[in-house]
C-alpha cells in the first residue's frame, strides 16, 4: 500500500529517456566529425600524390638563376618545364631543356640544343655550324654573341650539345663538354613569371 499523499514515482523512467535521447545525438555528432576529417585527410593524400606525380612525371615550376639565356629569360623569371615531352619523341634542335650539370648532377642547367649525337658542330668566329651548314639563330641578340671559334666536334651517340643564348657569359658545352641523354628531364615549355611577358617559350 503507497504511504498517504505520496505521489506516484513516474519521473524516473522520463529522466532515463531524456539521457538516452541526448546521448544518441552526441555519439552521432563525434562520428560525423570523425568521418569528416577522414574525408580531409584522404583528400589531402590524393592531392600529395597528384601534386609528387604531376612534379615527378609532368611539369615543374623553376626559376631561372642567372643570364646565361639572354634575351629569351632573364634572371629570376619563373618557367613551367614539361618532364613529360620527352617520354614521347626525342630531343630536337633548337629545344630549350632543363637537364643536370654533367660536373655535379646536383645542380640543374638551362640552355638551348644545338647538336643531337651523330652531329658535327663547329663556332667559326661566333658563327654556328651543323654538319657543315650554317645555323640561323634569329633567337641570339647581337650584344649577346661572340667572335670565338671553337673546333669541330663531332656528338657521341646518346649525348646533347648544348649552348646558352647569351654566348658572351654562357657556361656550356663549349667548356665543359656534352651533356647525356639520360640527365636531360624536361622541356621549357611556358614563362608565368612576369606576367608582362606570360607567354609560350621558343
Amino acid at each position: 500500500m503507497e504511504p498517504s499523499g505520496a505521489e506516484p514515482i513516474v519521473g524516473e523512467p522520463l529522466v532515463v529517456e531524456r539521457a538516452s535521447a541526448l546521448a544518441a545525438p552526441r555519439e552521432s555528432s563525434q562520428r560525423q566529425v570523425l568521418r569528416a576529417l577522414w574525408e580531409l585527410v584522404h583528400d589531402l593524400s590524393v592531392a600529395a600524390l597528384f601534386c609528387y606525380f604531376l612534379i615527378s612525371f609532368v611539369a615543374q615550376a623553376f626559376r631561372v638563376q642567372g643570364t646565361s639565356m639572354l634575351p629569351l629569360l632573364e634572371d629570376g623569371e619563373r618557367i613551367v618545364v614539361n618532364k613529360l615531352v620527352y617520354r614521347f619523341r626525342a630531343v630536337e634542335r633548337g629545344d630549350v631543356v632543363v637537364f643536370w650539370y654533367p660536373r655535379d648532377p646536383a645542380v640543374s642547367f638551362i640552355k638551348r640544343v644545338v647538336a643531337l649525337p651523330g652531329d658535327v658542330v663547329e663556332v667559326r668566329r661566333g658563327v654556328l655550324y651543323v654538319n657543315e651548314m650554317r645555323v640561323r639563330e634569329d633567337y641570339l641578340s647581337g650584344q649577346f654573341r661572340d667572335d670565338k671559334s671553337h673546333p669541330a666536334h663531332e656528338v657521341s651517340k646518346g649525348y646533347y650539345y648544348v649552348l646558352g643564348d647569351h654566348r658572351k657569359s654562357s657556361n656550356d658545352s663549349r667548356s665543359w663538354g656534352e651533356v647525356p641523354e639520360k640527365y636531360v628531364y624536361g622541356k621549357a615549355l611556358f614563362r608565368f613569371w612576369p606576367v608582362s611577358k606570360l607567354g609560350v617559350i621558343h
